[in-house]
């Protein structure tokens, strides 16, 4: 698997004040449906925003992304249209440049990245909080394959890749093998920098 990083050059150093919420995790850890829950507990929360990454895959229920096709999405990234993209699984990935604005306003912008790029953003961003999602492995298997997304490629080297050092650079770890409506409201509280334990 190839990854690559690219971020906006920023010339006064990290951006802030707002915070920079980073959600990651392996695939079938119900990373988008925690991002749901959460977004919709946080709809009149306008200090919150849920921006749509922009993915060389169409949009579908399990991920409302803006599609680019990849011609489309490198000429984007060559122009500077993106805070942050990197390649992952065969796609390219990335953060629309808005988001620098609502951090400098004092807004949480919650998003989902991959753990490659959170020593990249760490160094971008003044004030990153690192929400590790995760779920035993068996747990993973049956999500994905009840997925069965084909851009998810093989299940087998999906569930095969080193996650390890995912929980070493989170700031919180929410186990997501319970119900669902719980677990959103963890993620909810550490968006919204209260205290995320019951």
């Amino acid at each position: 698997m190839s990854e690559t990083v690219t971020t906006a050059a920023e010339q006064a150093g990290a951006i802030g004040p707002g915070r920079l919420v980073l959600v990651v995790g392996p695939s079938g850890a119900g990373k988008d449906t925690l991002l749901r829950l959460a977004q919709a507990a946080c709809v009149d929360d306008h200090d919150v925003v849920f921006p749509r990454r922009v993915v060389t895959r169409e949009s579908s229920a399990d991920e409302d992304n803006v599609a680019l096709g990849p011609d489309e999405f490198r000429r984007a990234r060559e122009q500077g249209e993106f805070a942050m993209s990197w390649d992952a699984h065969g796609h390219s990935y990335a953060l629309p440049l808005d988001i620098n604005d609502d951090i400098r306003a004092g807004r949480a912008v919650v998003v989902n990245v991959s753990r490659t790029v959170i020593a990249a953003l760490r160094e971008a961003y003044a004030n990153v909080v690192v929400v590790a999602i995760t779920a035993p492995p068996d747990v993973l298997a049956q999500r994905l394959a009840a997925r069965a997304r084909h851009s998810d490629g093989n299940i087998t080297e999906r569930l095969a890749r080193s996650v390890d050092d995912t929980a070493a650079q989170a700031d919180v770890t929410i186990l997501n093998a319970g119900s669902a409506d719980y677990h959103g409201r963890q993620l909810v509280r550490v968006i919204r920098n209260e205290c995320w334990r019951d």
